[in-house]
């Protein structure tokens, strides 16, 4: 079945604008053979790494619900958006699941996924992050829970940066070309590797949001045909032809950057904290010589956080055990233990003040093992000044694809970066007026 088939499935069973259509799409809730309510709930890739975390903390919640029993499957991430969608057609949906937020927003955006509002209970949104918590929005409805979140730092090969005469990489997009010339000239390697193909990282979509690009207008159409888009554009052609950055960045995806690093190739790269862990054993010689430093970012400091989020299915007859459930699983206390665990970052403001507060004295390390606390505590910390910068609206996928695109023919030479600009507002604004009349 293809996956439009479903989509239309899924907007006809979540047709109803109110709980108790959804309860009436269900056809009731489930029980099991000792009578008690059964919650469904998926994740994505936490088992078996994660099953006595997970257990623990389902079998704590059943305790103060003794009527429900959680049913929970873990789902791989390749298949969730396909096993899904199958089971929304079906009318099998769960009650309760862990996605990322574009699939989140084109579902909401289907009518496939509850607003939580009627059945959050008061202060809830009080207890997480602010930005955080808006980014689980769409047209006014709140049609998710944040979970775990994760936040990119700069990770810098200290003995590139002195060849280059930096003593620290820059910290705003502005100052990025005459920092990617100075280290291709005085070390023969590149600054930076931020990949153009259309189905990889969204990181140089981000960085157009930083230089000042607003991507969408209400309505859904283009809004970065600008001035601020075009230097945007500008910025990363003329990086490109001037031979600044890899020709590969145009071919292949973030996983050359971390290629090119390791090698020694590189001068920094945008990563996670646990990154150093895998580098201290894949190149423990640039490991050494590795130290991290603040996201690069524009002139507001405004640095990306990616969300993972909880959502309930309209066609749920559970919502409020849904959320219930939801709710503890992201409180400050078992945020907290996972974000440990997982070596993530807690969405709940409680969970996020005790990380840090343990990170900031961790005890004896040896000297490997503090730095990676420390890019943790510099990972942590940045969340005071971090938002989705690339809003989970529907479609944004497509639009990515289609800046990316046309950004390659400006890069390698086909258009004029103006020119390219300009048709990709066209050919989004297209598909936009077909999507959204």
């Amino acid at each position: 079945m293809k996956r439009r088939q479903l989509l239309q499935g899924l907007a006809l069973a979540g047709a109803s604008a109110g709980l108790s259509g959804a309860l009436a799409a269900c056809g009731g809730s489930r029980s099991n053979g000792d009578g008690r309510r059964e919650l469904n709930v998926w994740t994505l890739d936490l088992a078996p790494k994660f099953n006595d975390y997970l257990n623990g903390v389902i079998q704590a919640w059943e305790q103060r619900n003794p009527g429900v029993r959680v049913r929970w499957t873990d789902v791989p991430w390749a298949s969730v958006e396909r096993k899904l969608l199958a089971a929304v057609f079906a009318r099998t949906a769960p009650d309760l699941v862990n996605l990322n937020p574009p699939f989140a927003a084109n579902l909401a955006s289907k009518g496939g996924l509850l607003d939580l509002t009627p059945v959050l209970p008061a202060g809830a949104a009080e207890l997480y992050l602010p930005r955080i918590w808006q980014a689980g929005r769409q047209g006014g409805d709140q049609f998710a829970i944040p979970w775990y979140l994760t936040a990119r730092i700069t990770m810098a090969n200290r003995g590139l940066l002195q060849q280059a005469g930096y003593a620290a990489p820059p910290a705003r997009w502005r100052d990025v070309p005459a920092y990617a010339e100075a280290v291709r000239r005085r070390t023969g390697r590149y600054a930076l590797f931020t990949t153009v193909v259309p189905d990889d990282s969204a990181e140089l979509l981000e960085s157009m949001v930083q230089m000042g690009v607003r991507l969408l207008d209400d309505r859904q159409r283009a809004a970065f045909d600008t001035p601020a888009g075009r230097r945007a554009f500008a910025f990363w052609s003329d990086l490109y032809r001037r031979g600044l950055l890899p020709r590969e960045v145009v071919s292949q995806g973030y996983r050359r950057a971390i290629e090119l690093y390791q090698s020694g190739d590189l001068a920094q790269v945008s990563t996670g904290p646990d990154f150093l862990r895998n580098l201290q054993t894949n190149a423990p010689g640039v490991a050494a010589r590795t130290a991290p430093y603040p996201p690069l970012t524009g002139a507001d400091g405004a640095a990306n956080v990616a969300v993972m989020n909880l959502v309930v299915p309209r066609q749920s007859a559970m919502a409020a055990e849904a959320v219930s459930f939801g709710l503890y699983l992201t409180d400050a206390a078992n945020q907290y233990r996972f974000a440990e665990q997982a070596r993530v970052l807690p969405s709940a403001t409680g969970a996020l003040e005790r990380l840090q507060a343990s990170l900031r004295d961790p005890g004896p390390l040896d000297p490997p093992q503090r730095l990676v606390e420390q890019a943790r505590l510099l990972s942590a910390t940045t969340l005071e000044r971090a938002q989705v910068l690339v809003p989970a609206i529907p479609g944004i996928k497509r639009l990515q694809a289609i800046l990316y695109t046309q950004l390659q023919r400006a890069m390698l030479g086909q258009l004029d970066s103006d020119v390219a600009l300009r048709t990709a507002r066209q050919e989004w604004d297209r598909y936009a007026t077909a999507r959204w009349p």
